[in-house]
Parts: C-alpha cells; sequence; structure tokens
C-alpha cells in the first residue's frame, strides 16, 4: 500500500510538471502561453537542440503560441505560429531564431551590434530602414546565423545554401568565436551521441524443435 501511495503521487508529480506553464532548456527561462502539449513540446525540443547557452538571456521569455500566421519576436516576447510547430522538427530552425533575436535585445549594445553588423553584412541593424528585404536587416542575419551556428544540422531550416542567405554571412565557427568574445556564448557545439546501445541479454533459450518420428515401414 505504502509503494502504491508512493507511485501515485510520483505520477501526480510528473503530470504537474508535464502542465507547468514555465520551462528550461539549455539554461533558458521561459513561460508559455496558448498551444497544445505537442506545440509546447517542439519549442522544448528546438532550444534543446541548440548548443547556445540560452541562460545567458537574464530575463524569462514569454512563448506565445497561436494562429498568428507568421511567427515574431518582440523585446521579452515570442510569438510562433501553432501550424509551424505541428510541423515538427523543421520548426525548430525557426523557435532558435526567435530566440536569437531576444539575445540581441537583452545582450547587445550599439557597439556589439557594429561589429556583428560589419562582420554579417546588412544595410541597417534592425528595421531602421523602411522597405529592406527580410535579409538586409543585420539583426536578422544574426538570429540566422545564430540558430544554424549552434545547430548545424541538415535538419535544420536556416541552413545556408550560399554565403548570400541569411546565415551565410560567417562560417558558423567564426561566428561561435565572436560570440564567445562579444558575450561569453559557448564555442562548442553538441555532438551527435556515439554509444552503441543494445538490447537486453536473453534469460532463456528458443525451445528445441521436436524431433521427427521415424516412419514405419509397412
Amino acid at each position: 500500500m505504502r509503494r502504491t501511495a508512493l507511485l501515485l503521487l510520483l505520477l501526480a508529480a510528473s503530470l504537474a510538471c508535464a502542465f507547468t506553464q514555465n520551462a528550461r532548456a539549455g539554461g533558458g527561462n521561459y513561460t508559455f502561453v496558448g498551444g497544445t502539449p505537442a506545440e509546447r513540446a517542439q519549442v522544448v525540443a528546438a532550444l534543446n537542440a541548440s548548443s547556445f547557452s540560452w541562460g545567458l538571456i537574464p530575463q524569462t521569455i514569454t512563448v506565445n503560441i497561436g494562429p498568428f500566421g507568421t511567427s515574431y519576436a518582440s523585446y521579452g516576447a515570442v510569438f510562433l505560429d501553432a501550424s509551424l510547430l505541428d510541423s515538427g522538427e523543421f520548426s525548430w530552425g525557426v523557435v532558435q531564431h526567435e530566440f536569437g533575436h531576444e539575445v540581441d535585445f537583452f545582450l547587445l549594445d550599439s557597439a556589439k551590434r557594429a561589429t556583428l553588423q560589419q562582420a554579417l553584412g546588412g544595410k541597417d541593424w534592425c528595421y531602421e530602414v523602411a522597405g529592406l528585404q527580410h535579409a538586409d536587416h543585420a539583426c536578422e542575419r544574426f538570429a540566422s546565423e545564430l540558430a544554424w551556428a549552434y545547430w548545424p544540422s541538415p535538419q535544420n531550416s536556416m541552413r545556408p545554401t550560399s554565403q548570400d542567405n541569411e546565415a551565410g554571412g560567417m562560417p558558423p565557427a567564426a561566428f561561435r568565436a565572436l560570440l564567445a568574445q562579444l558575450i561569453g556564448a559557448p564555442n562548442t557545439v553538441q555532438q551527435p551521441t556515439t554509444v552503441k546501445a543494445f538490447a537486453p541479454a536473453t534469460t532463456s533459450t528458443a525451445p528445441a524443435k521436436p524431433k521427427a518420428k521415424p516412419k514405419r515401414v509397412k
């Protein structure tokens, strides 16, 4: 009875954690508004896939999930389109991109932005000039580069195909080295697990096949 009560208590605690509004990943702090458990799980997975230390952001970020039609970020808040999160791993690069804007908002100053704009390119930093293309804004190039540099996976939707792409302004290693210098970000990426996993040893052998009965000669 005591063991059953303990199991029920642990189950209730894990269910409470599953539906909590607060979440952590890679040291980062954020809270959810809206979204299904599956959509929220995609956000957690996206941030965990990145090697960036989200805990550097000195603010709890509000992650809003809904039918926004697009995804965007503002100071202290990220807005993620629910249908994008429903696409699974394809959405992870966008999640990291929008959190990259929070890195900009909270950890960069004008001098650091000027250094990054010179390295990444762009015609302004972030929408100071009207009418520019998305990739012409250095803040967008920064967010895409951050997403790619710390999760250089073929599955990353921010993966550049040329130096003209938003995430192609700098080699990932050079970008990580620059952020390590500017804001103390980690200069490493997560490596895939190379440990072999095995099936458990069998505890019994398969039953032997019955011997065929000798045929009687009539």
